[in-house]
């Protein structure tokens, strides 16, 4: 039986539907551009929130994005606010505080599943009626030449090859994860470093009110984090050897909050309850290029980092607003958004962004992760200076809440144009 096929021409594609693609797909929706979005699953939002939902740290900066794109007030209502954070490291005296109002901001940034933000993101992406959604559906080809002012790619409709669509388009976004299909599709290489750790997450309640508080507690195993949820919960992300990550996710429930009341400690009094652990291994990913002639790479298809800090998802969210932007104003002026002399100022405008995430994350997974005594005081000595010279803590807030170097108008809380 011979596959269906269709044309249809589009100025832009995304391949993937996730957070960071749909976020690309609103910043990008009512704009002079014809729009598809590829996404694979038919997402399940409408099922009844449950205590185990995935939380996703927002920064202050992505805050802003989101109020760029008028979806804030639909947001702020589902999410949970960050006023300080709590930075510690395990037997040692060194602690650094950073609070919302010496930043003279709302808050530093905002704690919301990622089921609220699905449900947000995609009640938004109805209203646009320059966008196609195709799911479920997959890229399986792409291919270009010198000489087409195109791209062309086939998408797979469904779970078997029975439809079959060939689509062109100027420009196609790899919005499709650390596994990306269009990178590997590309042959574009990337450089990978193992942690050799992996990330347990799971909710926990707490008996204490959090009153807000996000914690980064640095241990001996590896760095903890609680971001506050609403109804006194907390996401945790507990990093730990890979070689004993399994022993701790056979543990009984009972045993799992032992273990973590003696890692954290009682700021937050006793731990009640955890739901559903999950884990993943974390890598530090890094595409070796980011554009290239007709296509551009955004959130974890061009990065994954360790979830220390929570940068990973607000990275990709500049790469959302800063490709938008790019986008508009190269279409604006006429030229082709495809071309890689187009592309180029977003890849060198993401580079520094990019570059500094990645060594702030990666410096502070290697330097707290070595036991080392003169390094432990060393250590603990910057964290008593960065709480106590107001340059040093304003300086890691601004990367904190995603508003360090030179920021998109979406970031800004601006609109596009």
């Amino acid at each position: 039986m011979n596959a269906q096929k269709s044309q249809t021409d589009y100025d832009l594609v995304i391949a993937g539907g996730g957070m960071v693609g749909a976020s690309l797909a609103c910043a990008l929706g009512n704009q002079p551009l014809r729009i598809a979005m590829i996404e694979a699953h038919n997402q399940k939002l409408d099922t009844p929130p449950s205590y185990d939902d995935r939380a996703i740290a927002l920064s202050w900066g992505t805050s802003q994005i989101f109020r760029a794109l008028g979806l804030w007030e639909r947001l702020a209502v589902k999410s949970t606010a960050i006023k300080q954070i709590h930075v510690s490291d395990r037997g040692h005296f060194g602690v650094t505080r950073i609070d919302n109002q010496e930043e003279h901001v709302e808050a530093l940034g905002y704690v919301i599943t990622a089921r609220d933000l699905g449900q947000v993101l995609y009640g938004a992406l109805s209203q646009y009626s320059n966008l196609t959604i195709l799911k479920p559906a997959q890229l399986t080809d792409l291919a270009f030449t010198d000489t087409e002012a195109h791209a062309t790619i086939t998408v797979n409709h469904g779970t078997n090859d029975a439809t079959r669509e060939d689509c062109s388009s100027k420009l196609i976004v790899a919005a499709d994860g650390g596994g990306s299909s269009v990178r590997q599709l590309l042959n574009i290489d990337t450089r990978q470093y193992d942690y050799r750790q992996t990330a347990i997450t799971a909710n926990v309640s707490v008996s204490r009110p959090h009153n807000n508080v996000a914690f980064e507690r640095f241990t001996a195993q590896g760095p903890l984090a609680l971001l506050p949820m609403e109804g006194n919960r907390c996401s945790l992300a507990w990093t730990r050897q890979n070689k004993v990550a399994d022993s701790i996710l056979a543990l009984s429930d009972e045993e799992f909050l032992r273990q973590l009341q003696r890692e954290f400690g009682n700021r937050l009094g006793r731990f009640t309850r955890v739901g559903q652990r999950s884990a993943y291994p974390l890598q530090l990913l890094k595409a070796s290029a980011q554009v290239m002639k007709r296509v551009a790479l955004i959130g974890n298809a061009a990065h994954t980092l360790h979830p220390i800090a929570g940068q990973g998802f607000n990275l990709g969210m500049r790469d959302v607003a800063a490709l938008a932007q790019i986008v508009i104003e190269q279409h604006t002026a006429g030229r082709d958004i495809g071309l890689l002399q187009a592309l180029q100022p977003y890849q060198q405008w993401r580079q520094r962004d990019h570059q500094s995430i990645i060594g702030f994350t990666d410096s502070l997974v290697k330097i707290f992760s070595n036991r080392f005594a003169p390094l432990a005081l060393a250590r603990n000595l910057g964290l008593i200076a960065t709480d106590i010279i107001p340059p040093l803590k304003h300086t890691l807030a601004q990367y904190t809440m995603g508003m360090a170097g030179k920021l998109p108008r979406l970031a800004r809380g601006l609109p596009l144009q």
